[in-house]
């Protein structure tokens, strides 16, 4: 049986509950978080995207390309409690519901409660209920598989539907920029560019042998997505343990500068991931990889959660703590040991092509 597989994403999803709840927010450039001068965007309103303001990008840049930002605490609460709504809504239709953080969910509506033969319909039901509940719009993906929904579902943003069916994925896919291929990071776009790799007409000329000998295991996962192949279910009731971010480097790092550099990459991309999640943790992991492909780890717990400002200074204390006195091919930063009752399931953060 053809599955037939939703993506749900909400649209610029705190920064439009921020503008719902506030009125005279609404049509002005608006973002949540990242008020201090080291700050971090968790979210930002499309009237903000329009000067170029991004979620993880520093507070400092983002109000040198929009002066009249403006700038919105985090409202953690009331974010979990619009995401529960949204995800009643789901479970009306199906109990296959895989979130991915508190703002996006894959739905498996192969056979779904209301007997609806047409994913499509399903998803203009879910989108029009999730408006009609909670005010807010969503951008939905449908088609035979998750890579294909996901993909879809950035289509046509905001609050837009875009379908991909049986017959149309080698076209879809032959004409999609690798840049939009969900799980192609700007590294590694670079690369397939230098492999004369830009749209996936190109990945269909490398072989498989060929893809994993330029990305390792990775290239299992491109050979499969560039015929469209994604077999990887739905899978319901999902927890992450911790949510964390990495980056292997093509080239080692080799003094403090460089790492510190790096460090604050990363603190800036896991501030955003861990904003995203909706969880709060108190131990924060710093991970290691050298030249020789040794790995170390380093952890920190404290009696309180991690805020932004304390994950300036667990990651300070860790790379102090840590014997960074070789070149380094690989820098991790994590966070776990989550609060119970918030445990609403993380954002896949990074892919983990076993699941591939």
């Amino acid at each position: 049986m053809q599955r037939k597989i939703i993506h749900i994403d909400m649209d610029a999803f705190f920064a439009s509950v921020e503008q719902r709840d506030f009125p005279e927010l609404r049509g002005k450039p608006v973002v949540v978080g990242g008020s201090s001068e080291r700050g971090v965007i968790a979210a930002a309103s499309y009237e903000a995207r329009q000067f170029g303001v991004r979620s993880a990008m520093s507070s400092k840049v983002a109000l040198r390309r929009c002066p009249h930002l403006i700038f919105q605490k985090h409202r953690f609460e009331v974010y979990k409690e619009v995401s529960r709504q949204i995800r009643e809504i789901f479970y009306e239709y199906t109990d296959l519901v895989e979130p991915l953080s508190l703002d996006e969910a894959f739905l498996d509506v192969t056979e779904n409660k209301k007997g609806i033969d047409s994913a499509t319909q399903v998803a203009r039901e879910i989108k029009q209920r999730i408006f009609e509940t909670t005010q807010l719009t969503a951008s939905a993906g449908v088609s035979v598989n998750k890579f294909l929904a996901k993909v879809a579902s950035d289509q046509r943003k905001p609050n837009g539907m875009f379908i991909i069916k049986p017959g149309g994925v080698r076209l879809f896919i032959e004409q999609l920029p690798i840049e939009k291929f969900f799980g192609v990071g700007k590294k590694t776009a670079e690369k397939m560019h230098q492999l004369d790799i830009h749209k996936g007409k190109d990945l269909l000329r490398y072989d498989l042998p060929r893809l994993v000998q330029y990305f390792g295991k990775a290239g299992q996962y491109f050979y499969h997505i560039a015929r469209g192949i994604d077999e990887r279910p739905v899978r319901p009731h999902r927890e992450r343990k911790s949510v964390g971010i990495e980056n292997t480097f093509s080239k080692d790092l080799v003094d403090q500068q460089q790492i510190q550099t790096e460090i604050n990459r990363l603190k800036a991309g896991l501030q955003q991931r861990v904003s995203k999640s909706g969880k709060q943790g108190k131990t924060l992991t710093l991970k290691v990889k050298f030249d020789n492909f040794e790995q170390i780890t380093r952890s920190k717990t404290i009696d309180e959660w991690i805020t932004e400002k304390l994950l300036n200074t667990l990651s300070a204390d860790l790379v102090r703590e840590a014997p960074l006195n070789r070149p380094i091919r690989l820098l991790g930063l994590s966070i776990s040991n989550f609060k119970e009752e918030a445990a609403v399931e993380a954002l896949q953060l990074k892919i983990d092509f076993k699941d591939y």
